[in-house]
Order: structure tokens, then sequence, then C-alpha cells
């Protein structure tokens, strides 16, 4: 049985005292293309092992690659959204090492040429006052394209790691499905906030991604893999620090804690008079902690020599500008419009990005509601809902067009709140529309004054105290009666009516 050994740490508040952070982060996109990078295999996630492959991308002697060119134009399109040049001039590079799930023992990549370079993406992290956005700029050395590798599953042992296995199983699915590798620059600067600016560049990159449709950034299904290159220098330095590089981070979350992990355990290492060795680490999700994979190669031990079965790509000047007026409008600039456009405060604009709510309410506004009632329903009752039953929101079965209808029978007086999240319960179970629920559960404000007249009566004699208090000024004890006539009314009522038909009643200005 295999066992992990727990490395010291520093306290991360300490370190920052002395050391002074340097990122590196390498994110994988698997591109949406309908086949391969090199051949005509398909590209669906989770089919039958070994099923979607062919002499091409299983690397049989004799079988030629040839480009994928809708993978080509959508590598353009990621570099110009990342405000990189484009080369109009690139090729393919054969990156050489034995790995079980490298079927032909090298990785068709890109190496001195990439198709795109020189870039950079602005993110956002709250402000150190808490007031406001803060801007912080990642500089983009390159985006180059490649293929991704097979997978391979470690039968036994405790880890899931090929150490301890019984043995392994290799499914050569995604070898050769189209990658889009992008690389920043050293990042530096951020000190403290270093682990979240990392996370928040992935997940700008991830929404960037995903608004240009090229890929369906699933980090759980490994369609968006980060790899995290941690350094640190002591202050004052320019030198840069022996680096270690945790791969395939998957998530959000992870990249963060995985990075203020390296960076702990880097300063003990250095604090003891050790140097870091230039390694892979593989995170941990349960233990929140990183082990040892293997000696980190430099490119020269990779042996890169050009592809010689691919010719150059080269993008032409129109083909480029072309696929420029593709390009949908940045996101971040995007959510800034609509939360001016909605009125929405930077709180309440948070709660909908983190709720995935941005579409959702964009559409439902389409459909007829005011954006605050969207906001409302949809990071509210609906949010909690899907968080309860471990679904995405958009999985409930609830349509934006269902939210505006929702919204405007309770714009003409037939529901209030309290029967809306009745009625709306009625369309994540399926029973249909919310006119049709409302319908079926017979869910309607009584419109008769009269009964409501009658009702609000009947609870002013049976609380001649709570009169009192409302008389002698204490109108916020209105509360009570509005509630007593609410439950008279099994709930049929317009709160709001019914409190101006108590302070009526009473003599009482409202």
């Amino acid at each position: 049985m295999t066992t992990m050994t727990t490395e010291a740490t520093v306290p991360f508040e300490e370190l920052l005292t002395r050391y002074e952070p340097a990122l590196g982060l390498e994110v994988h996109v698997e591109l949406n293309t309908a086949t391969k990078m090199f051949c005509g295999c398909a590209t669906g996630f989770g089919q039958e092992p070994n099923s979607q492959t062919c002499p091409i991308c299983l690397g049989m002697p004799g079988a030629l690659p040839v480009v994928n060119a809708t993978a080509v134009e959508s590598a353009i399109r990621i570099g110009l959204a990342l405000n990189c040049s484009i080369a109009p001039w690139c090729r393919f590079a054969r990156k050489n090492y034995f790995y079980p799930d490298m079927p032909k023992n090298f990785q068709t990549s890109q190496y001195d040429e990439p198709i795109a370079f020189d870039g950079w993406l602005d993110v956002e992290i709250p402000a150190e006052d808490g007031e406001g956005m803060a801007t912080f700029r990642v500089q983009i050395e390159r985006a180059h394209m490649e293929e991704d590798t097979g997978k391979s599953t470690h039968v036994g042992g405790a880890t899931g790691r090929i150490q301890g296995a019984d043995y392994s199983l290799v499914d050569y699915n995604r070898a050769g499905i189209p990658l889009i590798e992008i690389v920043t620059r050293p990042l530096t600067g951020a000190g403290a906030r270093a682990p979240e600016v990392a996370k928040a560049y992935v997940s700008a990159l991830r929404d960037l991604m995903r608004a240009l449709d090229v890929s369906d950034v699933k980090m759980e299904q490994g369609s968006m893999r980060c790899d995290a290159n941690v350094s640190l220098m002591p202050i004052g330095s320019t030198t840069l620090g022996t680096r270690t590089e945790t791969k395939n981070v998957n998530s959000l979350r992870s990249v963060e804690r995985a990075i203020r992990y390296e960076m702990s355990r880097h300063a003990a290492v250095l604090d003891g008079g050790g140097s870091i060795l230039q390694e892979t680490r593989h995170w941990h999700e349960d233990t929140g902690v990183t082990t040892s994979g293997r000696p980190k190669s430099d490119a020269d031990d990779y042996r890169y020599f050009p592809e010689p079965d691919l010719v150059p790509v080269a993008a032409s000047t129109e083909l480029v500008e072309r696929l420029r007026t593709t390009l949908p409008e940045n996101p971040a600039l995007r959510r800034k419009r609509l939360q001016e456009e909605w009125s929405f405060t930077d709180l309440e604009m948070r709660d909908v990005i983190n709720a995935g709510a941005i579409e959702l309410i964009e559409e439902t506004v389409t459909a007829g509601a005011t954006p605050a009632a969207a906001r409302k329903w949809w990071t509210g009752d609906l949010a909690r809902r899907a968080n309860n039953d471990g679904l995405p929101v958009t999985d409930l079965g609830v349509t934006p067009a269902h939210i505006a209808e929702l919204h405007q029978l309770i714009q003409a007086g037939r529901l209030n709140d309290s029967m809306a999240r009745q009625v709306l319960e009625g369309v994540v179970s399926g029973e249909g529309t919310p006119t049709q629920v409302a319908d079926a559960r017979r869910l309607t404000l009584v419109q008769d004054d009269g009964a409501l007249q009658a009702a609000v009566d009947a609870v002013i004699a049976a609380n001649p105290d709570v009169v009192e208090k409302i008389q002698g000024g204490k109108v916020q004890a209105a509360g009570a009666l509005i509630g007593a006539v609410m439950k008279a009314m099994r709930g049929q009522a317009d709160a709001a009516k019914a409190r101006e038909l108590i302070l009526e009643t009473l003599g009482v200005e409202g």
C-alpha cells in the first residue's frame, strides 16, 4: 500500500514577509471539433474505450496525418481574443517522450513557431478595500496547437496512480483530440493575491472559451486543464526561483489551493536551507497537498524537431481578418455593460456570476421580466434548489420563458410571492407552464374586496392588544395582523392590499 508523506509547510501569511511568488500558468483547452486534430475519428466524450481510433491516431507505421482546418480556425480565434499576434507562417513539431498514453511515442505539437504569441488578458479580482474590483493584466507568451494524449487508468493500489497499481488500462479515444495550450509569461507582483489572480485568470479564460464556442470547457471532464508553475524568490530579488509544475488541476478552487500549498511548501524547503527540485507534482483534492511526480524536463530533453509529415500552416491576412469579425463581445466587458443596463450593485452582479445566471437573466429579461425579478428567481429559489440537488441551474427544467410568465402572473395580480413559489415548484416537478400549474392547483389571489374586508375585520376583533399598539404609533405591528389575514385566507390574499385595509380600518396612516 502506498503512503503519502506529509511535507513541511510555512504559514501563507508568514512566507509573504520573506518571499515573492512567481507563477506560470499553462492551460490546455480541448477544442469541440467533430473530428480529431489529424484524422477523421470522432471526439465524443464517454464512448466505449478505444472505439474512436484509427491507424493515424494510434500511430501505426505509414499512416499520415492531415491538419483539421476547423481546429486551426479555432486556434486563430482564440489567439485574437487573447490580443495575440497571429503568425503568418507556423509549423508543427514532434515532442518526443515515452509514456503509455502517447501511442506514437511523440506528441505532435508546436515548439518555436506557435500560431499565436505576445498577447494579454485582463482579469478582475475584488479590490483590497472591498469596494469594487481591481484589474490585473496577465501577459500571454503563446497559444499553440497540439493533440491530446490518451487516458491511463491504474487499477489497484491506494492512490489511483501507477505506483502500487496491479495493472494499467489505456483508452486512446482522447489521443489526437485538438488542444490549444495557452502559456503565460511569469506572473509577478501579485504577492499575497497571486493564488487568487491565478484562479480569476483561469475563470476568465473559461468564460472566454465558452463565449467563443470553441470548447465546452468542462474542467471536471478534462476538456480544460491547468498546469500551475510556482516559484519563490526572496523579496527584493529579480532572479526567478526554481519552479515546480502541478499538473492537470481540474477546478477553479483547486487552482488557488494548489498554488497556495506549493508556495507554503517551497518556503519551508528554502527556509531549511534546501533547494527546490524542478519537477512535476500531483494535486490531491481530498488532502489538499501535492506529491512528487517526476523530474521536470526542459525543452532540450524532448528533442523537438519539425514534423516532416505535415506542411506548415500559413493563415492569410484575409482569413485572420474574417475570423476577427466572428469574435464575441469580451465576457468581462459584457458583464459590465449588463450590470449597468440592469442597475445591479457589485454584490448583486457577483451573486449572478456565482450562480452562472447571466445568460438566463438576459434571456428572461428579453422574454418580458424585469431584471430585478429575473435576478430574484434565478439567484434565489432556483439557485438554492439546484445547489441542493447537485445540478446546474439549467438542468432544473425551468426556462427563461417560464420565469417571465411567472413574473407576469404576479404583475397581473393573480399570484403573490408565496403562491408563485408553489407554482415554481410545480414547474420544476414537470407539471407544466406557470399558468398551467396555477390553474391545476387553483392558485389565484382573492379578488373579492368584501371577503378580504371580512377577514380583516375578524382579525382586528381577535387581536385587541396588537390593535392598541398600532393605534399607539407602532405601525410595524401590523405585520402580525397581515400574517393572520393571510393564514385565514389560505395564502390567497394580496398582502399589500391587506395592510392597506387594516390601517384604513383602524384609521391609521401608513
